[in-house]
């Protein structure tokens, strides 16, 4: 991967966001720019270059993964050793001086932290998203982790399917797609597998309980895998037992939503109008008060990043986004489905990554 190129990107919209430096502490973004995937450091990139910092537990680590900038082994904090580098720099001898903080990701005591270890001179900036916008347009490379993550992710749901049947447990069902996974390579799961069965298919996030899998009812399978760091996202829905003709029809609803919204995905398209074409589907079935939630979500270092799929968003689409796509229907009392997709967005449409079958599955 390109570090240094995605540095020099980031700096040249230093001016029209009025920094002079960029302190990145949210660790995937880190990753992003310099390569480090530990778990304690801190990096700055100024107008000119880039400096990284650790502390002694991940100096091996750090030499070994941290490209395109200076790496600093701390005996103190990542963030004090950086407000040190930050005032020797030519940056503080500056008259005005405006250092961009993640907002979203430092907490109130690390801000407070920074803003009585650096001069008064110092303003910082807040940047919402900086680094993320850049994230949001996978390089070939990204797609072809996030291709591999995908294809081992969907493999899981086959193992699903062997260990599925009335009295097995929500808990069961996940342990065993999740130890499929760590025997196939994965890091770790992107989430907290979601396994929900009956009644409680009507949970959008049911995350796998001890509860037992009924005679008859959906059960939503929601899983994905971290391979080489990036993330897969999939959902399927099956039904234990013969569905009734009622459940059969929010079945082939959810189906026809997912595929209609997958149809229209290409570049230029604005990100609330795929969420339109899931819910025009829904609605037409008198389903649309039943999807609560928003059609998909960016993925890549993270299960869920920018952009998100969802009405009064104004993103548009662009060649290398990375999107899930996965309407769903709950019912409360009765069950619910999603069916869940991810897409690589391209010039005339869209990749689905790791494709099959989405026909209801009975068992």
């Amino acid at each position: 991967m390109d570090h240094k190129g995605r540095v020099k990107g980031l700096q040249t919209v230093f001016d029209r966001n009025h920094l002079d430096a960029l302190l990145v502490t949210h660790l995937p973004n880190v990753r992003y720019l310099c390569g480090f995937t530990g778990t304690s450091g801190a990096l700055v990139v100024d107008e000119t270059r880039s400096a990284f910092f650790t502390d002694g537990r991940y100096t091996e680590q750090a030499r070994a993964e941290v490209q395109g900038a200076r790496v600093v082994i701390a005996r103190k904090s990542p963030l004090a050793a950086a407000s040190e580098w930050l005032m020797g720099r030519a940056l503080g001898r500056k008259t005005r001086r405006r250092l961009g903080i993640e907002s979203e990701h430092l907490t109130v005591a690390a801000r407070t932290q920074l803003t009585r270890m650096l001069p008064s001179g110092f303003r910082l900036g807040e940047t919402r998203g900086l680094v993320e916008q850049a994230r949001m347009l996978k390089d070939a490379d990204e797609i072809v982790r996030l291709r591999a993550a995908a294809i081992l992710g969907a493999s899981l749901f086959d193992r699903a399917l062997d260990v599925i049947r009335p009295g097995v447990k929500e808990s069961e069902v996940a342990a065993e797609m999740e130890y499929v996974a760590r025997r196939a390579g994965a890091e770790e799961m992107s989430f907290p597998t979601i396994v929900a069965a009956g009644k409680r298919s009507a949970l959008p996030h049911g995350r796998a309980s001890r509860a037992a899998i009924p005679l008859r009812g959906f059960v939503v399978c929601d899983f994905g895998v971290i391979l080489a760091g990036y993330c897969s996202d999939r959902t399927r829905t099956v039904h234990v037992g013969r569905p009734t003709a009622k459940a059969r029809a929010i079945y082939e609803a959810v189906r026809e939503a997912q595929a209609t919204a997958i149809k229209i995905v290409r570049a230029g398209v604005s990100v609330a109008e795929v969420d339109q074409a899931a819910r025009s589907i829904l609605k037409k079935r008198g389903l649309a008060k039943h999807f609560t939630h928003s059609t998909g979500h960016g993925v890549g270092l993270e299960i869920h990043e920018p952009p998100r799929i969802a009405a009064g968003q104004t993103e548009i689409l662009r060649p290398g986004m990375v999107i899930t796509i996965e309407p769903g229907v709950y019912i409360t009392g009765s069950g619910g489905v999603r069916i869940e997709d991810t897409v690589v967005v391209t010039e005339r449409g869209c990749e689905v990554l790791a494709p099959s079958s989405k026909e209801l599955i009975t068992i």
